[in-house]
């Protein structure tokens, strides 16, 4: 039974693996329970992947070259007020509960669960992230306007990072 435990670990651990890559990440740390003294703690990490992130943020190096002089060029008068304020921070911000892809609507082709302007109720689902090929619909947690969508279709997202403004 150990035997069969452990080829389902490295099987998990493999598929955890699968996962940073697939999504660009740099880090990924899972814990497993499967009874009172028996868990599996993962950490799955790229070395040397420290810079990866750094230069992602700064739109300047090579690996956004194409995406980046468009996206500095077109919000050059707002970048003032992004800077000055973390959409994290913001009170309506609803954050990612999981690491995964992001997906805005149900299917290719099908129109987005929201855009810019839709009122929301609480529970509405704003947009799906996949995880572990697990498809997690992520409900509204309160009701409003949705006033900023900061995540863009088949992104790779973070543990808390923000998705969108509720307000």
């Amino acid at each position: 039974m150990t035997e069969k435990t452990h080829d389902a670990d490295v099987a998990f651990i493999q598929a955890l693996a699968e996962l940073l890559r697939e999504n660009d990440l740099t880090e990924l740390e899972v814990k497993r329970e499967y009874g009172k003294d028996d868990q599996l703690n993962v950490r799955v990490s790229r070395k040397g992947e420290a810079p990866a992130p750094v230069s992602y943020a700064a739109p300047a190096p090579a690996p956004a070259a194409a995406p980046a002089p468009a996206a500095p060029a077109a919000p050059a008068a707002a970048a003032a007020p992004a800077a000055s304020e973390d959409p994290a921070d913001h009170p309506g911000a609803v954050t990612s509960p999981m690491v995964g892809t992001i997906y805005m609507q149900a299917e290719p082709g099908a129109p987005a669960f929201v855009k810019v302007g839709d009122q929301v109720s609480e529970g509405d689902t704003l947009l799906i992230v996949e995880a572990m090929k697990t498809m997690n619909h992520i409900p509204a947690p309160r009701a409003g306007t949705v006033k900023r969508i900061l995540v863009e279709d088949k992104a790779a997202v973070e543990y808390g990072a923000p998705l969108m403004i509720i307000e």
